[in-house]
């Protein structure tokens, strides 16, 4: 527990079982500048409730397929909310693809900032989600 605000503290170890991200991974994220370095130095370092946070938003959006560049945008706010509108006569090539009869998704990746790799990682996923929910839909 911090002695001014009472609220609890990790370390790095209790932090990563907590989050499930390794040692290294919490290093590595606060190298980037992606995590909020620890509080305190060397042995006397920890970790609090907001780091906590960090890590597991960190980790939902990389699941999602959002690259670590992207992932540092978005925690810096500097993602607009919303593309600005497109002007008539404006080309843009959009995908569309079907998971199963009826459900479809369309997405402009450029729009996203996503790369191929990451769009084909994010089909995936959608797949899997879209084939768990058919599984229990009734007959």
């Amino acid at each position: 527990m911090t002695p001014d605000t009472g609220e609890p503290t990790f370390g790095i170890d209790e932090l990563c079982a907590l989050s499930g991200v390794a040692r290294r991974t919490v290093r590595f994220y606060t190298q980037k500048g992606l995590l909020d370095p620890p509080e305190g130095a060397k042995r006397g370092a920890h970790y609090t409730r907001r780091h906590l946070e960090q890590l597991l938003l960190i980790r939902k959006w990389q699941q999602a397929g959002v690259s670590l560049e992207r992932i540092g945008r978005l925690l810096r706010g500097e993602v607009a909310d919303l593309p600005p509108p497109t002007e008539p006569g404006t080309v843009e090539v959009w995908s569309r693809i079907t998971l199963r009869p009826g459900l479809e998704v369309h997405l402009e990746p450029g729009r996203l900032g996503l790369d191929p790799e990451q769009v084909r990682a994010l089909i995936a996923r959608l797949e899997r989600a879209a084939g768990e929910d058919s599984e229990g839909a009734a007959p």
